[in-house]
């Protein structure tokens, strides 16, 4: 397994909270595998600190697209990483949002299963189309999907919190409307803002944690650090480590050269 260590330093230092040394993981997306050499290669990370609390923050869409979402959220519940000394916050992504509005209401959101939920369901064990290849009627999907999954995970994305904040950092699923104060963002645009918060120069009162827009690279710019590097098509999956005012990533792929 291999993973590299990139220091990167902004002109205006933000800060973590003193003793604390946080792993903010981005967008996993149904690729389990990728997820369990993160935990490994933060395992090791962390030997290299003597932060008294570490964290682990994971900023949503954990499902869709890959084979393994049922695994992933299974993993996230479990929690092998407590055993390790760590705390964990788990955010909502918009995909968790999706699957939770699909199963309330197949009908309204069948637009989900072309954003990737057509795997969620394959990874639950419920074909799209019935044993003589005809497709299944979304009320009746919706259903048959309802009955697969355990209530533990559907506990599990009910109490997903769209924020967290630690010292000078938030952190966030999408990001956060320019002009608009914290705690006056919409639930909407804290899921699925895009090019106006990305491409904003405008820095917000912290320095603001993101997943959900892509990157070849992870980038720490205007206050803001990006961390999805779309881990389901390039098979790269991205954490920032934050620890007193130093930012550093740490990648994982499923090749054998480094992220």
């Amino acid at each position: 397994m291999f993973w590299n260590r990139k220091k990167v330093v902004e002109d205006i230092k933000a800060r973590a909270p003193q003793g604390t040394r946080i792993y903010a993981i981005g967008d996993i997306h149904g690729h389990a595998k990728l997820l369990n050499k993160m935990h490994e290669a933060i395992i090791e990370d962390a030997k290299h600190s003597n932060a008294q609390r570490k964290l682990i923050i994971y900023v949503g869409d954990y499902i869709d697209r890959g084979v393994e979402s049922k695994e992933v959220i299974e993993t996230l519940i479990n929690n092998p990483m407590s055993k390790e000394g760590f705390e964990i916050i788990c955010l909502m992504g918009n995909h968790e949002d999706a699957m939770i509005n699909f199963m309330n209401s197949p009908i309204d959101m069948e637009i989900w299963l072309l954003w990737g939920g057509d795997a969620t369901i394959r990874s639950y064990g419920q074909h799209l189309r019935d044993a003589q290849g005809h497709r299944i009627k979304l009320d009746e999907l919706g259903r048959l999907f309802n009955k697969l999954v355990p209530s533990s995970h559907k506990e599990f994305l009910r109490n997903l919190k769209l924020s967290h904040s630690e010292g000078d950092y938030l952190f966030v699923h999408a990001g956060l409307r320019p002009g608009v104060p914290i705690d006056k963002q919409s639930r909407e645009d804290m899921l699925t803002i895009r090019e106006p918060f990305t491409a904003s120069k405008k820095r917000f009162d912290q320095t603001v944690v993101f997943g959900h827009s892509i990157f070849e690279d992870p980038f720490h710019k205007n206050g803001r650090i990006a961390i999805d590097t779309g881990a389901y098509a390039s098979g790269k999956l991205t954490c920032v480590v934050l620890e007193s005012d130093e930012v550093k990533f740490i990648s994982v792929n499923t090749g054998e050269e480094n992220a």
